[in-house]
Formats: C-alpha cells, sequence, structure tokens
C-alpha cells in the first residue's frame, strides 16, 4: 500500500504592526546627520526606519503587516485636556519631509498605512491588534516606546527599545509584569497616579512609578483604590490623592 504524502502544514498567521512615527523620531534622533549625497537631503530618519524595518521583517517573516501614522490634526485627548502634550516643541522643518520620504517608503513596499484624523497611531495599533486578538492572529507592535505595553495580550507581544536604537524587548505579559510589577492593562491606571513627563500628563503630584505600581499591586485599579481610599497611608498620601482624584481620573 502506497504512503500516503504528508499534508503541507498551514502558515501560522503573524501580523507586524509597525509604529510609524515612533520609530521615525527614535532614528531622527538616535543617528547622525546623513544627507542625500546629490541633493543634500536629510535622511537620516528615513534609513533608521528603513533599517528597522528590513531587519524585523527579516527576523519574524510575517503573513501579514501594517504601518500606522499620527496625522497632524488634534486628538480627542486635545479637546479633553488642553495641555496633552502642550511642552513639545514643534516638529523640526528637517524632520517633516522625512516623515513624507518615509510614507513613501512604505507605500513603494506595498505596505498597508492606517490613519485617521483625531486618533494617534497608537490608538490605531491597539484597535488593529484587538482585532486581530479577536481572529485569533499572533500580533507583534514593533514601537520606539513603551507606551503600547498596555495592550499587550497572551497573542499580542510588543518590540520596545531597552535603551538604544538597536537594543529590544519583545514583551509578553510576563515581560510587562516584570518591569512593572503590574498587568499590562494596568498600565493606564499607573500613568493616572504617575502621570507621563513626555505626554505632559499631571498625574498625582509626588506620586512616581514605584508607589502607583505599589497602589495598583494592593488595590487593582484605580476605581479599586478610590473605593478604599480611608485605608491608604501615610496620611499625607491619602490627603493627596483625596485632593487630585478629578485629575487622577482624567489621567
Amino acid at each position: 500500500m502506497a504512503k500516503e504524502e504528508a499534508m503541507p502544514q498551514e502558515e501560522k498567521a503573524l501580523l507586524l504592526l509597525f509604529d510609524g512615527n515612533a520609530l521615525i523620531h527614535r532614528a531622527f534622533h538616535a543617528l547622525p546627520p546623513l544627507t542625500q549625497s546629490k541633493t543634500g537631503e536629510l535622511v537620516n530618519a528615513v534609513y533608521g526606519f528603513a533599517n528597522t524595518l528590513l531587519k524585523v521583517l527579516a527576523d519574524f517573516k510575517p503573513t501579514h503587516w501594517a504601518v500606522a501614522f499620527d496625522r497632524p490634526a488634534p486628538t480627542f485627548r486635545h479637546k479633553m485636556f488642553e495641555e496633552y502634550k502642550a511642552q513639545r516643541p514643534a516638529t523640526p522643518e528637517e524632520l517633516k519631509g522625512q516623515i513624507k520620504r518615509v510614507h513613501q517608503l512604505v507605500e513603494a513596499f506595498h505596505i498597508p498605512i492606517f490613519e485617521i484624523d483625531g486618533f494617534e497611531a497608537d490608538d490605531v495599533l491597539g484597535t488593529l491588534s484587538k482585532q486581530a486578538d479577536e481572529q485569533g492572529v499572533e500580533t507583534i507592535i514593533v514601537t520606539g516606546d513603551n507606551d503600547l505595553l498596555q495592550v499587550v495580550l497572551p497573542s499580542v507581544k510588543a518590540l520596545a527599545p531597552r535603551r538604544t536604537f538597536t537594543d529590544t524587548v519583545l514583551y509578553d505579559e510576563e515581560a510587562v509584569e516584570q518591569k512593572y510589577g503590574i498587568k499590562p492593562e494596568q498600565l493606564t491606571d499607573l500613568k493616572a497616579l504617575a502621570g507621563d513627563v513626555s505626554d505632559n500628563i499631571p498625574g498625582i503630584p509626588g506620586v512616581g512609578e514605584k508607589t502607583a505600581a505599589k497602589l495598583i499591586q494592593q488595590y487593582g485599579s484605580l476605581e479599586g483604590l478610590y473605593d478604599h481610599i480611608e485605608d491608604i497611608t501615610p496620611s499625607k498620601l491619602q490627603t493627596n490623592l483625596r485632593e487630585h482624584r478629578i485629575q487622577a481620573f482624567q489621567s
């Protein structure tokens, strides 16, 4: 009797999502000025983005991919809080042109681009990763900062820098918990208490990341903390939390 031919295994889907603007900004500030020899056009951010794109595609060999970009229009967060990211300087002219070039690069690779007025690339990436999770698709978000660690799920990981442009960590749920002491979905409450200097989110004055993590570990969430506000010690911390309750929930 003839042996049955082995059925080819179906390729497992892997979605790579790139945080376009975060990667562009990190490349721009990490790499020395680099100009195109014929025109003199500055291209260090384009070069850094391209290197990251090609390396990650080669390392993970995804079946699907997409890039999300910020839009220039204000987001819903600016409408909620006028001072959101207000401390950030305007985008340098030498970077603006490179953002357009990166769009052209992504289009040349025929990689889908997702962007929408009123929302940041982070919001788009979180939405896409959630939709992929609901369909059972493994996802890796490639980003330039740690904000997106809050959307890590069993099937969603985040590739983010440790220190330098090339030194990265692939964060799963366990790695996020090792870094912060809390679960990924609790990071929003940690920022509500500790704030975020880079985004100009105030949080609670005097409450740092370690104290915030300890409180979230103990009470589970911002709501749980305020449900037990009378148990908070020392009294100075309890008073501070009471006085800035509205600011905490807004943050």
